[in-house]
């Protein structure tokens, strides 16, 4: 029957079966056969985007590719789509877990239109998707945060008010997230379960611990906990962990629940998951159980799985928070079998695409002493299968692990390059990234970055005003400074939009943006003083310093008092110096033409407060005082491991742009690495004082 119905029909009857969840059925096969047949006569967008959720999970990867590229054409194609069609997308992207940036992007764009006609139903679900998707975009947030503050009062009831609150309240202001947190205490008792778990979440993304709010959220949960499913329930343990909820009673509940699950529980990501929430919850008594289920699954489990178990495991012997007979040496074989399953795991593989699947939510350290050597050897292996589709994985991988593997570089290197038009913009910039942060050169360096450079330049509209400013520091850091882009960011009318999109970011990327925005700043004035920037951060600069909490910690001091009996004085040498431009270094001094120390008091310099960072009033290069004929500022930095890449005595990216920089501003830089400064070399006080003499007077 299947066959003789219209695209218009056969939309509709899948649509119907999707609704009543068949979505395995055979006819649901059927109807994705006939939309294999028929996709190229598919011009209807509507039809199309019914048909293309209803059949999403019994579709190949080279069908879902050919339903992306169907739909972007007929996206493009028409000059109005209405935002159902757009949201239809989306969630067909989130049922295939693919985040595809050119459809993403058509979709926002759609959205944008639309704005006025979007209600608060449409906009929290584009943002729950969003999320999912790991996709955002700072104007769609601007335009929804001056929707939704306008018509705030229109919602009273719970289930608008929960849309609301999970929609507005991330990027609210101090007085609308005020009004949003007095009215979800006053609702509180009309909250359906899933509410509450939207309105904990919500306050954990805002870092709210708004005491009252968090006490009504835990005196109503009792009535709802034996309504939520095993993941649920693991989801708001964490929220109230992560919100310091100190309910003693909920807890208990909570893992008297968890516990009842993991008893029953057969699937591994679900036990993985529940002993990995179990360890976060407050004076938690490990039983024996618990431990004889891990060994039980580990098995079965996935990269992911085995290193959540890990974790709790390690955390519970830490903390002895086991207290039965043997457990101690449970423990030890129950860590010796996740060891040996994670290693049979990786020699197991032999597809890359699956492999960088499993590695995607895997860190801590567990995996980082255990199986990170493994993995980087099993991706070497695979390295042939390294392609313009997965380079951005791997990518990622690499930026997490902080591993500087030349042969795995070199290849993503050379495919990005012969791929170059397939990656999408946004993709080059994550490969740029890996290579800045790790400061690697593959052997074309040259060919390399400018094919990525021209290729972003050429897609600048892709970026937002804050990627652009990611953009331009990872370049930066590479020693690259495109005309283009640094032109349009030292722009008044783009600084603005800036201003105004940082406003609706979450707080930790805000912070980070500005960082950036001011080492681009600071590099381009000091690298590209032909483009006549002008230093625009100092008061910014004063302002992170003076709120900073930086103290000298005792290597420093140690090595402060060893500088004075080598140069003579206490003022001869500074602790915790900022330079102009506001780079912080450990110690400074100054060397005459015949290597002697000169005096800071002869210099008319104060010297530093040893119990913090000293603000120096000759802070811009102008104002410093002028040095004699011959002398030299001496730059003494300590690089602890993470100015290296890991296992690796190569220096990263932002510490050789730090050096780089100190250079320009006339210091001969002395970089001590801690594996030098540590080694069994150095291992007396007299070994650490030549070492230091020899560095200080440049001897070889």
């Amino acid at each position: 029957m299947t066959f003789r119905l219209s695209l218009p029909a056969l939309s509709k009857f899948a649509l119907c079966l999707y609704k009543q969840r068949r979505h395995f059925s055979p006819v649901i096969g059927k109807v994705a056969h006939i939309v294999d047949m028929k996709l190229n006569s598919i011009q209807d967008i509507r039809i199309l985007s019914v048909l293309m959720i209803s059949i999403s999970d019994v579709i190949s990867q080279s069908f879902r590719d050919r339903l992306l590229q169907k739909a972007g054409q007929l996206l493009e194609e028409k000059d109005e789509v209405h935002f159902n069609y757009a949201k239809r997308i989306l969630q067909f992207l989130q049922n295939v877990k693919l985040r595809y940036h050119p459809l993403l992007e058509k979709c926002n764009k759609i959205f944008l239109k639309s704005a006025s006609r979007l209600d608060i139903h449409s906009i929290s679900l584009i943002f729950g998707l969003y999320e999912q998707l790991g996709f955002d975009n700072a104007e769609f947030r601007l335009v929804a945060k001056q929707l939704l503050s306008e018509t705030i009062d229109d919602y009273y009831d719970p289930e608008t008010f929960a849309k609301l609150f999970f929609t507005l309240g991330p990027m609210a202001g101090s007085r609308v997230r005020e009004r949003l947190l007095v009215t979800a205490v006053r609702m509180a008792e009309e909250f359906s379960s899933h509410q509450v778990l939207v309105i904990l979440k919500t306050m954990q993304k805002m870092k709210c611990r708004n005491s009252h709010l968090l006490k009504k959220m835990a005196s109503i949960l009792h009535k709802h906990l034996d309504s939520y499913h095993v993941l649920q329930l693991v989801k708001l343990a964490q929220y109230l962990v992560v919100l310091r909820c100190h309910n003693l009673e909920l807890f208990a509940k909570l893992k008297m629940l968890l516990f009842g699950f993991l008893k029953s529980s057969v699937i591994p990501a679900d036990t993985a998951a529940i002993i990995r929430v179990l360890a976060m919850l407050p004076s938690f008594q490990v039983e024996e159980i618990i431990i004889n289920k891990a060994a039980a699954v580990l098995p079965q489990c996935r990269l992911h799985h085995l290193n959540c178990i890990a974790t709790a495991v390690v955390k519970w012997n830490h903390y002895d928070q086991l207290h039965w007979q043997n457990s101690s040496e449970l423990c030890v074989k129950l860590l010796q079998k996740l060891n040996d399953c994670g290693f049979q795991r990786l020699q197991k593989a032999n597809n890359l695409n699956l492999l960088l699947e499993e590695l995607t939510h895997v860190n801590g350290e567990w995996f980082a002493e255990v199986l990170s050597e493994e993995t980087m050897a099993m991706c070497q292996r695979l390295i042939d299968q390294i392609t313009w589709a997965n380079v951005l994985q791997l990518s990622f991988f690499l930026i997490k692990t902080n591993h500087r593997c030349p042969s795995l570089l070199d290849r993503i290197a050379s495919v990005t390059v012969e791929n170059i038009d397939k990656i999408h913009p946004f993709e080059i910039y994550f490969i740029l990234f890996l290579f800045s942060a790790v400061n690697y050169d593959p052997p074309a360096n040259e060919e390399f970055f400018e094919s990525c450079i021209q290729h972003l330049i050429s897609n600048l509209s892709c970026f937002e005003t804050h990627h652009l400013v990611l953009l331009g520091h990872v370049l930066a850091v590479a020693g690259y400074f495109p005309p283009v882009l640094i032109t349009r960011i030292f722009n008044v009318s783009f600084l603005s939009k800036l201003d105004a999109q940082l406003e609706v970011l979450p707080d930790t990327l805000k912070q980070r943006v500005r960082s950036r925005l001011m080492k681009l700043n600071r590099a381009v004035c000091l690298e590209c003083p032909e483009f006549h920037i002008p230093w625009f951060h100092e008061p910014y600069c004063q302002r992170v310093f003076r709120n900073s909490s930086s103290r000298i910690n005792p290597l420093r001091q140690y090595v402060h008092r060893m500088l004075i009996e080598i140069l003579g004085g206490s003022h001869y040498a500074r602790i915790s110096v900022l330079t102009p431009y506001y780079y912080e270094i450990d110690f400074e001094c100054i060397l005459d033409e015949n290597k002697k120390p000169l005096s800071y008091m002869a210099q008319n310099i104060p010297l530093d407060d040893v119990e913090g960072i000293h603000l120096r009033c000759d802070i811009k290069d102008e104002g410093r005082k002028a040095l004699p004929p011959g002398a030299q500022r001496i730059a003494l930095e300590f690089l602890d491991s993470k100015a290296f890449s890991k296992d690796s005595r190569h220096l990263k990216g932002e510490p050789a742009l730090k050096k780089r920089h100190l250079e320009m501003l006339g210091y001969r830089v002395v970089q001590i690495p801690h594996f030098e400064w540590n080694s069994m070399v150095l291992s007396t006080k007299g070994e650490q004082l030549e070492y230091l003499r020899k560095h200080l007077y440049g001897v070889q």
